[in-house]
């Protein structure tokens, strides 16, 4: 049985007071979905509210967009999202979070969703963001009541990327910013450029260029726990 990643989309689907629509932005989940796929892992999904999750950054130009949008089986899971009451956490290997604008309102607050990450990670497990699913992460607390990131290194959407996409007074907070506050250190790239760190089994990236490089790091990471010890008898 092949071990299986919990993907995190957002439920959120309007962008603060703009009257845009907003929701999970399709590359975060097309392009890592592909490395997961090739990498043998079974993906599922939750959202906040689960069912249907809403979709942004469709570009068809994308093959990656295009093939996942072409999949009968890949269109009917994100749009019948797992609720966080349905999920045990003890089946999944991984828990990433997706980006997009959306998740800034819906991800920090869910104690649910934070709870699975917890019990994820503390039963060995990795969890993984990117852009802004780090959002995901700002108010994860183990079972000490320390911040997942605290101590960590990390990296997500910019407070520079935010300004050059003109949501800074937008957003309800900036990514950044809050990740520092709860004692991470951030490790930032160019903007747009793909930037993934790996903190021990945390991974986070900093934008849609990023997603890829987080789900591989994921997928090497598992390859590796699931890998047996080697005898050190003579």
């Amino acid at each position: 049985m092949s071990q299986k990643v919990l993907i995190v989309l957002t439920s959120h689907d309007t962008l603060g007071n703009t009257g845009q629509e907003t929701g999970f932005y399709l590359p975060e989940v097309s392009h890592p979905v592909d490395v997961f796929d090739r990498g043998g892992l079974t993906v599922e999904y939750v959202s906040p509210k689960g069912g249907k999750a809403p979709m942004t950054g469709i570009d068809l130009n994308d093959p990656l967009n295009a093939a996942f949008l072409d999949s009968p089986e890949k269109m009917a899971q994100v749009e019948n999202t797992l609720n966080p009451t349905q999920v045990n956490p003890s089946e999944y290997a991984a828990i990433f979070y997706a980006g997009g604008h959306g998740t800034m309102w819906d991800f920090p607050e869910d104690a649910k969703l934070a709870q699975i990450a917890t019990s994820i990670y503390e039963q060995g497990g990795v969890v993984g963001a990117v852009c802004h699913g780090p959002a995901g992460l700002v108010n994860i607390q183990l079972s000490d009541g320390s911040y997942l990131v605290n101590g960590k290194v990390v990296s997500g959407f910019t407070n520079e990327e935010e300004e050059a996409v003109g949501l800074t007074e937008v957003v309800p907070f900036l990514l950044e910013e809050k990740l520092t506050e709860r004692g991470a250190t951030v490790e930032k790239a160019p903007n747009f450029q793909a930037k993934t760190v790996v903190s021990g089994r945390l991974v986070t990236g900093q934008n849609p260029a990023s997603a890829a490089g987080v789900a591989e790091a994921i997928v090497t990471l598992l390859q590796q726990s699931s890998q047996p010890v080697a005898s050190t008898s003579a």
